[in-house]
């Protein structure tokens, strides 16, 4: 869902709105990579309309690009509970921003109780088709995850071989509750507790 902020008090409103988690894009219509950014947003929110996105238009809202130390666009923030939890400055791919703002996002799930808060990281390695399938999976579900790719962090790789004696990925924790490969009854069943 990606909108316009019309301005200051648009945005303000916006915030109450969207209190727990908010994406943030600063864009101007003079740049070329603003431009390229907001069809690679367009991309991404495809895959991800459920998630707020707002573009903030520099040159007709002033001002609150320096309230955010905004300095170039394109940027993008996400903010959570009000704080900058992720920044993205220059154009990225729509695969890019789905990998760092999905994973800012704070898990929500809904159960026969109410939303949940979950702490979910999927631990991947890049080529791991399933480890696709898995995160594709969680989003459908509109479980937001932080994704550790294995191997860049050696340290996560070898904790969690450690933790459940194997290197193969996907991994999913849940709340401390290790899914290894993708397992879609045990992640619903973690999930639905």
């Amino acid at each position: 869902m990606i909108e316009w902020i019309k301005d200051q008090s648009h945005f303000e409103q916006v915030k109450k709105e969207h209190e727990v988690f908010l994406v943030v894009v600063f864009y101007a219509d003079f740049s070329p990579n603003a431009k390229r950014s907001l069809k690679e947003l367009e991309e991404f929110d495809k895959e991800n309309s459920g998630m707020p996105v707002y573009i903030v238009d520099v040159q007709k809202v002033k001002g609150l690009h320096k309230q955010f130390g905004v300095a170039s666009v394109p940027t993008v923030l996400a903010l959570q509970n009000g704080k900058t939890v992720r920044r993205i400055e220059g154009v990225e791919s729509s695969q890019f921003y789905a990998r760092v703002l999905c994973g800012a996002h704070p898990s929500l799930h809904k159960s026969d109780k109410g939303k949940k808060v979950r702490r979910v990281i999927v631990y991947s390695s890049p080529g791991c088709p399933a480890c696709g399938l898995v995160k594709t999976y969680l989003r459908k579900q509109g479980v937001a995850f932080r994704e550790v790719d294995i191997s860049r962090d050696q340290n996560a790789a070898e904790r969690l071989a450690r933790r459940s004696g194997q290197m193969a990925v996907p991994q999913i924790d849940i709340d401390g509750n290790l899914v290894v490969g993708f397992d879609k009854s045990k992640i619903d069943r973690i999930l639905s507790t």
